[in-house]
């Protein structure tokens, strides 16, 4: 069978590999769909502090339980299945008071283990150990499921700051996880979403799709004016940064009203992970600042569930779903944001 694996940044291959045989207590799985993100772009051109050599990448995986291994119990061959990324141990401090995405032993699909990029793969015990295999509900589909994972992380991170009833919102960046981020935000009663970024023809795209209460293109207009003068001079409840940019980071905290939350939800560059934070601003309008580090097992459900109601709908957000051997064009297209979200189906 195909793989596409990482070797080091800058060398990632298409190869032939053994197809896997499941151990005791490992399910293989056919993969159906992997979907794609900008960290498999950065993999692939930078690499990961986590990431382990010849590991076959793609950690948005959802496919069919194709065999079981010795001592697997409660599931069956045919059986539709989203897996989780984030893989935490379940046995730390932090896993016992129930806050496994800051679990410091995480390890993670397509990074320790190999991951969706490939027509077979195994779902390893530890996944198992956390209830980290999920379900696909009746009448999702496996490109949709396969969405479910970063959408487990917009659920984190909107969790975190509590949007809620009546909040004007603003999301940063236009990318799948910016969308995401929109019609989540509307799903838990936001009055008004506005969606900034950088590039008009991005927004254009993401725009037209999630239809946001205004688009503001920041190459243009000055963001913060645009959002207080959207908001009557108040500014927004919250924003989200879904932007690896410490500009849009600045930016969002000077868009706030007083009493706003500020997710820091895109990750900066490791060279440049500062930014130049106001503390006055803070201060005295008693802002609240957070981060938002991936996903639960528990969100994961959640985002199948959301999806399966059509409480937060993801089908439209999937423009491009290619064979495995597109993958480089599929990362093509994320690096260059010529489309929303990009599925590979193997």
């Amino acid at each position: 069978m195909k793989v596409f694996k990482f070797y080091a940044p800058g060398d990632v291959r298409l190869e032939d590999a053994p197809e896997p045989t499941p151990g005791p207590g490992e399910i293989k799985l056919r993969v159906r769909a992997t979907s794609m993100c900008g960290t498999d772009v950065k993999i692939s051109t930078s690499g990961h502090q986590r990431m382990e050599p010849e590991r076959v990448m793609g950690h948005e995986i959802a496919g069919e339980i194709a065999e079981l291994g010795e001592g697997v119990t409660g599931w069956a061959v045919g059986d539709r299945v989203q897996v989780i990324a984030a893989i935490p141990c379940g046995k730390c401090d932090w896993c016992q008071a129930g806050i496994p995405t800051i679990c410091p032993n995480q390890l993670s699909m397509g990074y320790q283990f190999d991951g969706g990029f490939a027509p077979y793969m195994i779902v390893p015990p530890q996944v198992m150990a956390v209830d980290g295999l999920n379900r696909i509900p009746d009448g999702v589909g496996f490109a949709e499921a396969s969405v479910a994972e970063p959408f487990a992380c917009a659920i984190n991170a909107q969790e975190l700051i509590d949007t809620h009833d009546g909040d004007t919102v603003v999301v940063v960046g236009s990318g799948p996880i910016g969308c995401l981020h929109v019609r989540l935000a509307r799903a838990r009663g936001a009055a008004k979403v506005f969606l900034v970024e950088l590039s008009r023809e991005r927004l254009d795209l993401a725009a037209d799709v999630v239809k946001p209460d205004a688009a503001i293109c920041s190459a243009e207009t000055d963001p913060v004016e645009a959002v207080r003068e959207l908001t009557g001079g108040r500014g927004a409840d919250v924003v989200i940064t879904a932007a690896a940019s410490g500009a849009a980071q600045e930016q969002g905290l000077q868009m706030l009203a007083p009493r706003g939350r500020i997710s820091l939800f895109g990750g900066l560059p490791k060279d440049r992970p500062t930014i130049t934070l106001d503390s006055n601003l803070v201060h005295y309008k008693e802002l609240s600042v957070w981060g938002a580090n991936g996903s639960s097992p528990d969100h994961n459900k959640k985002a199948l569930a959301l999806i399966a109601d059509g409480s937060v709908p993801v089908t439209d957000l999937i423009t491009h779903r290619l064979p495995l051997e597109r993958v480089a064009e599929g990362l093509d297209v994320v690096r260059g944001g010529t489309g929303i979200k990009v599925t590979i189906e193997p």
